[in-house]
């Protein structure tokens, strides 16, 4: 369908438009701005961060209804590589040249996690609309300003998380939605993983200040939200990591209470220093059955059905993929061979992230289309964020219970 021309307001005679309040003037061109998405259906977005970044490109580029207008990164002769390979005119260096770009809706940020927050925050400012990989922020006021600035601007943010987009989340989720998991009596995740020889920013980085790949889908399945924590800290990393994370503990293991419901999760998380494989797991316990990650990655997961005979409750299963929810152009996106840089750390320990991006980038375009708040919106990932920031806290407070803050609590 043909691009409308953008809105422009010109005050040529009464000046009516300028005398209105300023965040009066800003509803008025949100709305416009909404009914525009809503006639083109196409939305314009910038890639902002081309390393992990990059593999949106293609799926972005393939979706019927997106076009990768830009692309950002501070790197010129990175940035050049990356246009050139995806044939995009529009490169940037700087953030702020994105922001001031008229044609750009909405920013995809996969910049270094000390940016995420203040690059959100920014877009929004400019009138963009934000999707940005986890965490939302490393603070709890910086969630919180985000969650403002959202209600604020009525404009849409959405934390990219890729497990609640894996085909096992989706899975797991198809087996509680149509009741065959029964109630929910526990929920569990693990993430541990081996950090040496990723950047060096991850050498301050605090475990559970990067954990809502454990968090999310235990509080998504349930479409739950934390309403306090208790964490323990245990053992203890090298020396040159404490120091310049200002975190002892190798490992990290929290209890989340569920509000409003009955149930508690357990998650735990490390970075350095414990000998183990990669791992982004997911249990999930019912009265009918149960779920269990695999131990080892790439072999099959385990269904437990309740009042068989002993040797027959275990039931090994292979996990169906789910690009029939997705447009059929992207549908070829969740397989792993459509990595285009497969040597990148996150494949290679994250096993393409469960066939997730094409899921993410689908639910995110939709959201704006279709004028609703996208899984998980600002509250939702402020929450989940907030989960491992406030774990900390009571891990070096000896497990006392944290609160969640009252802005992530809907």
């Amino acid at each position: 369908m043909r691009e409308l021309p953008r809105l422009k307001i010109v005050d040529s005679t009464s000046g009516v438009w300028l005398r209105q309040p300023r965040s009066s003037r800003h509803q008025i061109l949100l709305a416009f701005e909404k009914e525009r998405l809503a006639m083109t259906k196409n939305v314009n977005v910038a890639m902002v961060g081309l390393g992990f970044g990059a593999e949106f490109i293609p799926i972005y580029q393939s979706h019927p209804n997106t076009t990768v207008s830009a692309i950002c990164r501070r790197d010129e002769k990175a940035v050049n590589e990356c246009g050139d390979q995806f044939g995009i005119a529009n490169r940037y260096t700087e953030f702020d040249q994105v922001l001031a770009d008229p044609e750009v809706d909405f920013v995809h940020i996969n910049s270094p996690i000390n940016d995420h927050a203040w690059m959100s925050l920014k877009a929004l400012d400019a009138g963009k609309h934000v999707m940005c990989t986890v965490p939302m922020a490393t603070t709890i006021d910086e969630c919180r300003q985000i969650v403002e600035k959202v209600k604020e601007t009525g404009l849409k943010y959405m934390m990219a998380e890729t497990v609640v987009y894996s085909r096992e989340y989706l899975f797991i989720k198809q087996m509680y939605d149509t009741g065959e998991l029964g109630d929910i009596q526990h929920l569990a995740a693990s993430h541990p993983q081996d950090m040496d020889g990723w950047p060096e920013y991850w050498e301050k980085m605090i475990p559970m200040h990067y954990a809502t790949h454990v968090v999310s889908p235990c509080l998504g399945l349930v479409n739950g939200l934390a309403e306090y924590v208790s964490c323990f800290g245990s053992g203890r990393v090298r020396d040159d990591i404490a120091s310049k994370s200002g975190n002892k503990f190798a490992v990290e293991t929290c209890h989340i209470k569920v509000k409003d419901s009955d149930l508690v999760a357990h998650i735990w998380r490390f970075l350095y220093d414990v000998a183990r494989q990669y791992r982004e797991s997911f249990d999930v316990y019912g009265t009918k059955k149960s779920f269990e990650w695999t131990l080892v990655e790439n072999e099959p997961h385990v269904i437990h059905t309740a009042k068989k005979p002993e040797h027959e409750i275990p039931e090994k299963v292979e996990v169906p993929d789910f690009a029939n929810l997705l447009p059929p152009e992207i549908q070829k996106f969740t397989l792993p061979q459509e990595i285009h840089d497969a040597d990148h750390l996150s494949f290679i320990q994250g096993g393409g992230h469960g066939g997730s991006h094409p899921h993410l980038v689908n639910e995110f375009v939709n959201s704006l289309l279709e004028n609703r708040d996208p899984f998980p919106n600002a509250v939702t990932s402020a929450n989940w964020t907030c989960v491992g920031i406030c774990a900390h806290e009571s891990a070096e407070k000896g497990g006392e219970i944290v609160r969640l803050p009252d802005f992530t609590l809907g």
